[in-house]
This record gives C-alpha cells, sequence and structure tokens, in this order.
C-alpha cells in the first residue's frame, strides 16, 4: 500500500510538472518489462496444456510445488481463450477476456471450476484511467506471494495452507460452491494430506467396482445372447452362455470385491472383449431396447409371481400339522382310549370352581404347544398347587390332551380337559359365528377355489377362523360361571416369570386387562376395521390404540355386569356380510372392550416372535410373557432359529412318544 501511494504521489507530481513521457519509461522499464518475461513463461504453459502435467519450465518460475500443483488444476479447468492470451497479452494471465465465473481462487484453492460464464462477474476497469496503479498493484502481489511461501515452507513445499495476501488472479466464487469450499478449506487446515494420498483416497472411495463391472456384463451378455440366438449366431451365442454362466457362478459366491476370486479381473476382460465383437455385430439400438424392456418386464412379472407364491406357502406352512404332531395325537389318543374308564379322569378337580384359586383359560387342538404352555408357567409359579389351568380342546383331540397330563401331571398344578363337543349351548341358535359358518355365503368364501377373494384373503382361510377354539374366549362366563377372574393365554406363548401379581392389579372397572401394541401408527383401531362404513366410524375412533390377545386377564363379574357377550353378538350379527371387518377375532375384540380395557406393563407380554426378526433381546429377557404371534410357530420348521430355543425347552424331547414320532430338538 505504501509503494502504492508513493506511485500515486509520484504520478500526480509528475503530472504537475508535465512529465509524462519519464513516467512511462520509468514504468516499462521497472514493472512492465518483468511481467513480460514472466507472461513468455506462460508459452510452456500452453504448449503443455493437453498432457497431465506441467511443463519443468512452468514449475520452476514459481520455484514452490504448491503453485505447481494450484496451476495443474488449472490445466483442466481453464479456458482455452486464457491460455492463448497469455502468450500474446503483455499482463499476467487477465482473466477480464474470458468473463467466466470459477469456482475458487488460485491461491485459496488447489482445484478450480468453471462453473458459470457471466460477462458480469468481472468488471474491467479503464485502462487509461488506472494503468499505473493496476501494475504496481499486481506486482506487489507478486513479491507477496513469493515472500510468505518462502516465509512459510522453508523447504518449497506448502500442503494445505492459505495466504492472507492479495491474491494473484482476483475471481468470483459461485455461490452454489461457496459453502463447499468452505468445507474443504477447513478439512485441508485440521488434515493437511499429501497429493499422492489424495490420489490414492479418491481411488479408493468407489467401493465394490468389480462387482458392479460384473452385474453389467451379466445383463449385457444375456441381452446380447437373445441377439446372437435370433439372428443364428452360434459361435457368440455359446461363448456369451459360457462366460455369463461363469459370472453367475461368482456373483453367488461373492458380494464385494474382497470376497471375488483372483481370476476375477481376467474375467472381466475377457467378457468385455466379447460383448465388444458381440456390439460390432449385434449393435442395433432399437432392438436392444426392446430386449431389455422385454427383460425387465419379463423380471417384474416373475417376481410378482414369486412373491405369490411365497405369501401362498408360508400360510400353507402355517395351517398345516406337522407329521410329527399329528403323530403324537394319535399315539395318545390310542392309549386313552385303551384306559379303563375310572383311570381316565385327572387329579385334584376339586380345584376347579375354587376363586381363590389362579385359574387359566387355554383352547387348543395343539397337545405339545399346550404342554409348553402349562410347563413354562409352573416352572415360573412360586406356588404351582395354587394353580389350575382349564383346557378346552376338540372331539379329535380330547383324548390325546387328556393322556398326555395323565402321563405327565405338572408340578403339583391343576389341569382339566373339557370337549368343546359337550358345550351344548354353543349352537348356531345362539352363536352368530355358528350360524355364519353355516351359511352357503360363508361356505362359498372358504372352499370355492375359482373365488377371486381367495387370493386376496388367503389369510382368512386359516382353519383357525373357522374353528369355534378361536372364539370361545368371547363365552367365558358361560363356561366357568363360578369364577371371577381369569388369565386368557394363547397356545404359542412361553411364560417365563411368575404371573401371580396379574390377579392383584386392579382393573378400574374395566373388563379386560391387556398390553396395547400402538407404536407412532401402527395397530391402531383404523388398521382392522372398515372406517369407510358409518357404522364404524361413528363408533370408534379410528386412532384409538389397539392391544394384544394371548395374554389377558379378564374380571368376569364386571362381563356378566356390562353384558360382554351380548354386545359382541349385536356386533357379529352386523358383521355378517364382513364389510365392518374381516374374519378373525382380535377385530371383534377390539370393538366388544371397547373403552373396557386396561392397559398392563408392556414386559407383561411381547410379541412379534412369529414374524418380526428384530425384537430386541432385553425387551424378549425382562417379558414376564413371550408371544409366537405369526405365521412362523417355533413348532414348526418355518420358525425363527434365533426364538425357537425359549420355546424348546420347555419341551421334553427324550419323551418316548416324542422320540416315536420323530419329533426332535
Amino acid at each position: 500500500m505504501a509503494t502504492f501511494k508513493k506511485a500515486a504521489t509520484t504520478q500526480q507530481r509528475w503530472r504537475n510538472f508535465g512529465c509524462r513521457k519519464s513516467v512511462a519509461v520509468s514504468l516499462v522499464v521497472s514493472v512492465i518489462a518483468p511481467l513480460l518475461f514472466l507472461a513468455g513463461r506462460a508459452g510452456s504453459f500452453t504448449s503443455a496444456f493437453g498432457h497431465k502435467e506441467f511443463t519443468t519450465d512452468w514449475a520452476s518460475t514459481l520455484s514452490h510445488s504448491e503453485s505447481t500443483r494450484k496451476l495443474s488444476a488449472l490445466e483442466q479447468n481453464f479456458p482455452q481463450e486464457a491460455l492463448k492470451a497469455a502468450s500474446t497479452d503483455p499482463e499476467p494471465l487477465n482473466l477480464n477476456i474470458v468473463g467466466q465465473d470459477l469456482s475458487s481462487s488460485l491461491i485459496q484453492e488447489e482445484t478450480i471450476d468453471v462453473s458459470r460464464t457471466d460477462a458480469t462477474s468481472y468488471q474491467q476497469e479503464d485502462p487509461a484511467e488506472h494503468t499505473a496503479d493496476k501494475l504496481e498493484e499486481q506486482k506487489l502481489a507478486l513479491r507477496t506471494s513469493s515472500s510468505e511461501e518462502q516465509r512459510d515452507t522453508p523447504d518449497n513445499s506448502v500442503v494445505g495452507g492459505q495466504h492472507d495476501g492479495p491474491q494473484l488472479l482476483q475471481v468470483k466464487v459461485s455461490d452454489s460452491g461457496a459453502d463447499q469450499i468452505g468445507k474443504e478449506e477447513s478439512n485441508a487446515k485440521e488434515n493437511p494430506v499429501p497429493e499422492p494420498n489424495r490420489r490414492k483416497e479418491k481411488k479408493g472411495s468407489i467401493h465394490d467396482s468389480l462387482i458392479r463391472a460384473l452385474r453389467d456384463q451379466l445383463i449385457m451378455g444375456k441381452a446380447y445372447a437373445t441377439l446372437a440366438q435370433a439372428q443364428n449366431n452360434l459361435r457368440l451365442l455359446q461363448e456369451l452362455k459360457v462366460q455369463t454362466k461363469e459370472i453367475q457362478e461368482i456373483l453367488l459366491e461373492a458380494e464385494t470385491d474382497s470376497e471375488l476370486p483372483n481370476s476375477a479381473r481376467s474375467k472381466i476382460k475377457y467378457m468385455g472383449e466379447i460383448l465388444e465383437r458381440a456390439k460390432a455385430q449385434h449393435y442395433d439400438c432399437t432392438a436392444m431396447v426392446k430386449k431389455l424392456r422385454a427383460m425387465l418386464h419379463a423380471t417384474e412379472q416373475e417376481g410378482r409371481m414369486l412373491k405369490k407364491q411365497s405369501v401362498f406357502l408360508s400360510q400353507l406352512a402355517a395351517k398345516t400339522i406337522p407329521k410329527g404332531l399329528h403323530c403324537l395325537s394319535m399315539r395318545l389318543s390310542v392309549e386313552f382310549y385303551s384306559l379303563p374308564p375310572e383311570s381316565r379322569e385327572l387329579p385334584h378337580q376339586e380345584n376347579l370352581e375354587d376363586p381363590n384359586l389362579y385359574h387359566y383359560a387355554l383352547f387348543s387342538d395343539n397337545v405339545l404347544a399346550t404342554s409348553v404352555v402349562i410347563n413354562s408357567t409352573v416352572s415360573t409359579a412360586k406356588d404351582p398347587r395354587r394353580h389350575v389351568f382349564h383346557l378346552v380342546t376338540d372331539k379329535l383331540n380330547y383324548g390325546a390332551m387328556k393322556m398326555w397330563f395323565l402321563a405327565n401331571p405338572p408340578k403339583g398344578a391343576t389341569v382339566d380337559v373339557q370337549n368343546i363337543d359337550d358345550f351344548k349351548w354353543l349352537n348356531s341358535s345362539y352363536c352368530p359365528v355358528l350360524r355364519q359358518l353355516e351359511s352357503v355365503t360363508m361356505k362359498e368364501y372358504y372352499f370355492r377355489s375359482n373365488n377371486p377373494s381367495v387370493a386376496t384373503g388367503l389369510k382368512y382361510r386359516n382353519p383357525k377362523y373357522l374353528s369355534m377354539l378361536n372364539h370361545l374366549r368371547f363365552y367365558l362366563p358361560e363356561i366357568y360361571p363360578k369364577l371371577d377372574k381369569i388369565l386368557f393365554l394363547d397356545d404359542d406363548i412361553v411364560v417365563q416369570k411368575d404371573l401371580t401379581p396379574l390377579w392383584s392389579i386392579n382393573l378400574r372397572g374395566n373388563v379386560n386387562g391387556a398390553v396395547e401394541t400402538c407404536g407412532a401408527s401402527f395397530h391402531r383401531f383404523d388398521k382392522y376395521l372398515n372406517f369407510s362404513n358409518p357404522l364404524i366410524s361413528k363408533s370408534f375412533d379410528p386412532n384409538a390404540c389397539g392391544w394384544a390377545y394371548g395374554m389377558n386377564i379378564f374380571d368376569l363379574r364386571q362381563w356378566r355386569d356390562k353384558d360382554i357377550t351380548g354386545i359382541y353378538h349385536r356386533w357379529q350379527d352386523m358383521n355378517e356380510d364382513r364389510t365392518l371387518w374381516k374374519l378373525g377375532t382380535l377385530p371383534p375384540g377390539l370393538i366388544t372392550f371397547y373403552n373396557l380395557t386396561y392397559s398392563l406393563n408392556k414386559h407383561w407380554h411381547v410379541l412379534g416372535l412369529g414374524y418380526n426378526s428384530e425384537v430386541k433381546s432385553k425387551d424378549i429377557h425382562s417379558a414376564a410373557v413371550i408371544h409366537y404371534n405369526g405365521n412362523m410357530k417355533p413348532w414348526l420348521e418355518i420358525g425363527m432359529a434365533k426364538y425357537k430355543h425359549y420355546w424348546s425347552r420347555h419341551v421334553m424331547f427324550d419323551h418316548p412318544y416324542l422320540q416315536q414320532c420323530n419329533i426332535n430338538e
């Protein structure tokens, strides 16, 4: 600045004295001549522009590796017009002739990008008015930059630095790149990295490029194979088939580049050569586009078909009785009916109506699953003698269920087994569900294979929806008229803690005590009920929280007072055409016990082990009851292995009946 003021003062003094010619001569000698020399050296920069590295002459002119690296960035991004002007214009690399915005200045950034063309980005000054000032300023910039670099980096190497002095090139930073430039400058200050290492990092940032290349080659190989076959090019067709098969085998074994065999690169190279030959012989844009579209359409169709098959097979596996369980039931039934009548009764029948004991209701036709529920409950109970289990099953499994508990009585607990066919009061004149199951429309819905609703309602064709054992939970006061409280359990649960505290919970006038299952937007009423129907929309809140069956404590006195079974019957009658909800027991349960359910602590009942592979281990271990709700039951082959051991540890796999029926862990 002092030099600038001095030059300005000198200029004014010479103007006053009329000695303009002397000033021009001194400027030529002291300023323009060195700059012309520097511009002449820029000729090597122009000649080397097509190569990856600049010439040694240009690098030696600045004598610093930092300047060399920054100018190397100009090699790919600097406008050609500026380079041509460098050898002809007496000014050093003047950007005024280009009129383009660059993403950073030469001194502040190691790379310069041409972001846009804007003739107004640089305001040109009047040469006649400011020539002397401008030349002095540029000369000072060169000297300042050189002295700063020499002082900061004695070894003539600058890494990630930033200069505070005047910039050699005055450029306008584009708005879109300003934030990014700031981040890069900050990172360069905090984590300086030598240039060779930077190149290695950029190269290594592309993950699994070989895998992607193989997949691309596989797609193109299949497409060209089809075209080669259409044009009867058998030799090319054979080569493509062999190579695509080998690539498929490689991709089956490897998912990342690190897992690829050593021969992968040679395979890619060889397949690339074949594809080039195929491209030369069969490159037809229209044909290729049509073929690729056809392949995409066929793949989508196949994906949809496989998805439907998966759903069907999953539902089929869920409702199919495993061979071992069928064998167990048959053997136990034969053994039971071979006993004399006086030996068929279970012990401790006097406890069945004692309201001071802990009573459980369990409705199932699965002997093995029922035994796990009772064994796990008794093993965690503080006093098993005070626990009474009321089992209800169908006629086919009645003998097997009784025989199992006659041969394997739980430790001190009471077990009673009833046959649902003995409930004479449970008939179609009293029960709407039985009446609906006997109707023609319901039979057509379930058993007509050409019914279009079969595909969409496959889930609801599970036999459990046809069994009255599933709907018996709405008739607890009729089945146990002398009990005041009862704990309802599903047969796909495992008890891990003592459940007796549930009987001391104050339900605050409610009928049902259950764990709520709603999250942010899941398992609320609108997921189960048809709120487009006015009967539903005017009676219930769509955001009301759902709850779970599987472990429910019922106050039977409140049940009788509020006529819960009557409420259930009325809604079932209104849903005869299945427009309010689909089949099942949870939707009518939500309706029947609406505003009559007390929310239990979530640790009493953890769900999802039959469909959710991401249930947290800490939630499972802290739960009193874990529930395998879903299709993947632990006694099925499709059950999730990570959860099976919680269930299987309560199965007596060494029992003779289980071994004879090949029921193994």
